[in-house]
């Protein structure tokens, strides 16, 4: 059988991309499956698809293609799918035209699919209107009846009268769309998405560390959590929160973030995919909507064993949840207290965390895109078998075609590209902090390898070899190489990794399947003879290839907090390499010249600790550019030592790590806008830069 799915753009990384990567793929084992993207907007989609999963496009969207199609012109007529809706816009630059109706139009003309499987409401528009009786046509809610305003659930609502089945992801949202559509025949069923389990190792839960996921607006209630963590930090003040996404709130919630003083213990970390590896670093999941219309993060953080806080919103979370036993559920009408007393009862009991993670990894399997695609097809036999009854008397060659339809026998396996794939790696940091690299067999080159570490921009060209040697858990199909600390001093730096032939000078970089950096969490700086202080992070480039970040140092001052107030920032550090704590003061080093340095003291805070307070006052007096940077040094008779952080899991700090800001008074130059920040070494630095008066 021939499966079809339609969606806008299969390059990004939404929940319905993701649903539709993830049941594609399992139906690749017995069918013939092909995405159609709507738009082709990148070389390569963000999340994976099978490989016997053809991914093929409607509309060239990548300006650098000699076949870009922005200024068709069909883009000049309109969109007659949904126009009034505001539904059929593309995200990136082109709203719905001509040029979708024409080759979405076109394809439901000529596809020879036996099922398609359209993924949006204009999508379900198209099928409704220019899709064939020869195939089922099938339209999936991926949201929710109430999702949708007015206007745009009045057109879906007409076009689900048009389909053989629409698909909602809750039980909930399906029978309030039959409720809704009494007189409608098609059939409308819950079939919720299927989530695939993840190849990362599960949490060991002791992180500390409470994780959210998703896009950043605002029926996601992230503020709720925000107000919510704040409660469990006045209590636990060991623990962290890590919001992963991007949005229109993210603004408001840095606000809200800094206002309730927590940016040091609350962390907005952008985008990030594969999102698995980051549920893996929690301890807690959190889902603080006022609605969902299925909870996919919430199976995402189960199957990594990461036991979930959840609103008993609309509608997924309590569909998946078994309060108490897989993860919690909280009452709407509780807001903030109700959620913050839920995260505290998890927070205080590791025994229960323990317990609910078992639960979660086993409701997590019964989502598992394996078990979803034998509920679709039991659907689309439920379906053949009714037109084949209705159509008894009609055309042969379609009841025959019909027939066709249902089999769900093993097919022949699509075949796989001429060209090999690029090796690809999974990355995995070791609880003392080295780095092992898993590689399949089938992706790499014929003959003995060596894994090659080179640093970045080195003049010496600088590398490390290691043989690249059958993996004991696969011998036949994979491969791995460990890198231990304690027998590889790296350079500080950027070093990028490849694989390459023994004794060739030839070699190929690689590209990052997965990278796990969750021991990191748990792991403390250490310090070894002669080297000194050092860390490594492995981590994925922004072209998507495996590299190892690292630090070394004779000394390191590692922050631990900072404090941002109105006219100056108090900084706890803990110092690993030092001899002594005698006579220790704090530099601020000047970027532009040494007539700008100034010096702060420092006092002993525990062991091994400092903390000392730069008054904004000194910056001030030292203004001389639009922008002045200095950067902070321990100042001790040997020398001076970095400030900053270098331990855990994160590479960029400047991006995560963000401190309040100031705005003060400068006699000359007008405001000046100081904030404390991280540098691209992940060292602590101090910006002043002129404000234009509003």
């Amino acid at each position: 059988m021939k499966i079809a799915f339609l969606i806008n753009n299969a390059y990004g990384i939404g929940g319905t991309i993701r649903s539709t990567a993830n049941l594609s793929a399992a139906f690749a084992e017995r069918h013939d499956v092909e995405v159609v993207s709507v738009h082709c907007v990148k070389d390569e989609p963000a999340l994976p698809f099978d490989p016997r999963v053809r991914l093929t496009s409607l509309i060239e969207m990548r300006e650098d293609s000699p076949g870009y199609e922005g200024e068709h012109e069909l883009t000049r007529q309109p969109c007659t799918m949904f126009p009034d809706t505001g539904a059929a816009k593309y995200s990136l630059k082109l709203p719905y035209s001509g040029l979708q109706d024409a080759r979405i139009g076109g394809y439901l003309k000529d596809t020879d699919a036996d099922v398609v499987i359209a993924t949006r409401p204009d999508l379900n528009g198209y099928l409704a209107r220019d899709g064939r009786p020869r195939y089922l046509r099938i339209g999936q809610e991926h949201l929710s009846l109430d999702a949708h305003s007015d206007l745009l659930r009045e057109h879906q609502n007409r076009a689900v009268a048009a389909l053989d089945a629409f698909v909602t992801v809750s039980e909930a949202d399906a029978a309030q769309y039959r409720a809704a559509l009494p007189e409608v025949t098609t059939r409308i069923v819950c079939v919720p998405n299927g989530v695939r389990t993840p190849a990362v190792l599960p949490s060991s839960l002791d992180s500390d560390v409470i994780v959210a996921a998703g896009r950043l607006i605002a029926v996601k209630r992230y503020d709720r959590l925000v107000s919510a963590f704040a409660k469990v930090a006045a209590e636990h003040p060991g623990w962290t929160l890590r919001i992963y996404g991007r949005g229109p709130e993210k603004a408001r919630l840095r606000e809200q973030i800094e206002r309730l003083g927590l940016s040091d213990r609350a962390f907005l970390m952008g985008p990030v995919s594969p999102i698995e590896t980051e549920w893996a670093k929690g301890a807690i999941a959190a889902v603080s909507s006022d609605m969902e219309s299925f909870g996919m993060t919430i199976v995402e953080a189960m199957h990594c064993g990461v036991p979930v806080v959840a609103t008993d919103c609309p509608h997924g979370p309590g569909e998946i949840i078994t309060d108490g036993q897989d993860g919690l559920l909280v009452p709407l009408s509780g807001d903030v207290d109700a959620f913050a007393d839920g995260l505290k009862r998890l927070v205080a009991d590791s025994a229960l965390r323990h317990k609910m993670s078992a639960g979660a990894r086993e409701k997590a399997a019964t989502y598992a895109p394996s078990v979803i695609a034998r509920r679709y097809e039991a659907l689309f036999d439920e379906l053949s078998r009714k037109r084949r009854r209705t159509l008894a008397r009609g055309s042969t060659a379609l009841v025959r075609r019909l027939s066709r339809t249902v089999r769900t026998r093993p097919a022949a396996p699509t075949a796989l590209p001429e060209n090999t794939p690029p090796p690809a790696a999974h990355a995995r940091a070791t609880a003392e902090g080295g780095l092992t690299v898993l590689l399949k067999v089938a992706e790499l080159p014929a003959g003995p390898l060596d894994f090659v570490l080179r640093l970045r921009r080195d003049p010496a060209k600088r590398e490390v070899r290691l043989p690249v040697l059958p993996d004991p858990d696969s011998p036949d199909t994979g491969a791995r190489v460990t890198l231990h600390r304690a027998e590889h001093s790296l350079a500080e730096g950027r070093w990028d990794c490849y694989v390459a032939p023994r004794g060739n000078g030839s070699r190929t970089r690689l590209t990052a399947r997965l990278v796990e950096q969750a021991p990191l969490l748990r792991r403390s700086i250490a310090v070894r003879e002669p080297d000194g202080v050092s860390a490594w992070i492995p981590y994925t480039t922004a072209d998507g290839f495996l590299a190892l970040r690292t630090w070394l140092r004779p000394a390191h001052a590692e922050v631990e907090r900072i404090e941002a107030g109105e006219r100056s920032v108090s900084v706890t550090v803990v110092v690993h390499g030092l001899a002594s704590g005698v006579g220790v003061t704090v530099q601020a080093v000047s970027r532009t010249e040494r007539a700008y340095d100034f010096s702060v003291a420092a006092r002993p805070a525990g062991t091994d600790s400092f903390r000392f307070t730069v008054p904004y006052e000194e910056v001030m007096a030292r203004r001389t550019g639009e922008q002045d940077l200095w950067d902070l040094r321990l100042s001790t008779a040997d020398g001076t030592i970095p400030v900053g952080r270098i331990s855990g899991d994160i590479v960029e700090r400047k991006k995560t790590d963000v401190v309040p800001a100031t705005v003060l008074d400068h006699p000359e130059r007008g405001s000046t806008r100081i904030r404390p920040y991280f540098s691209a070494t992940n060292d602590l630095a101090l910006s002043a830069r002129d404000v234009e008066d509003d």
